[in-house]
């Protein structure tokens, strides 16, 4: 489970660089805004600030699709461990297999 929070944590903290560094270059907005503007759309909240470029525009539609299959992606890997761990009580031993009656 640790080592699945920490590629979680390095999956958002990689996001949200992309998405600051992009608000910033593509709209010029402040490091606090960019970084406010990657937080709201990563968690599905929307925009904060207006997008006026059309290069800013294009960024925010494709970030935002992004941020839809990273939260996607990041649930996987966080609910990896846990379903691998329920599948193990569905497991048969091969001892068991062979004692089990042949129809």
């Amino acid at each position: 489970m640790a080592r699945s929070f920490g590629v979680t944590i390095l999956i958002v903290a990689c996001s949200l660089a992309i998405g600051s560094a992009g608000y910033h270059h593509f709209e010029g907005l402040a490091g606090i805004d960019s970084l406010l503007n990657a937080s709201m759309i990563s968690t599905g909240m929307g925009p904060v600030n207006e997008m006026h470029s059309t290069v800013g525009q294009l960024f925010a539609t494709f970030y935002a699709l992004y941020s839809g299959i990273t939260f996607h992606s990041i649930m996987a890997v966080m609910l990896a461990p846990m379903i691998h761990r329920g599948l193990h009580k569905f497991h048969l031993d091969e001892d068991d297999t062979a004692a089990a009656p042949r129809p």
